[in-house]
């Protein structure tokens, strides 16, 4: 199992964990959802320095994000 690393938008500093390590992860935030790509290589990929992770970057969200929300 893999780790995703979520830079910027809502999510910004989260980190959850990945079955499938795809190009863009889409997440459920508040009553919307928000699309993160990924950037860069994985990291921590050795047996024994921890799970591997990989970063994503904040794209967008597929509807307005309510400020009370954020």
């Amino acid at each position: 199992m893999a780790l995703a690393r979520l830079h910027g938008g809502p999510l910004d500093g989260q980190i959850i964990p990945l079955d499938d390590a795809d190009d863009k992860l889409i997440v459920p935030y508040s009553e919307t959802q928000v699309v993160y790509n990924r950037r860069g290589e994985e990291q921590n990929t050795g047996q024994n320095d921890g799970p591997t992770e990989i970063d994503y970057w904040y794209d967008e969200s597929l509807e307005d994000i309510n400020p009370a929300d954020v």
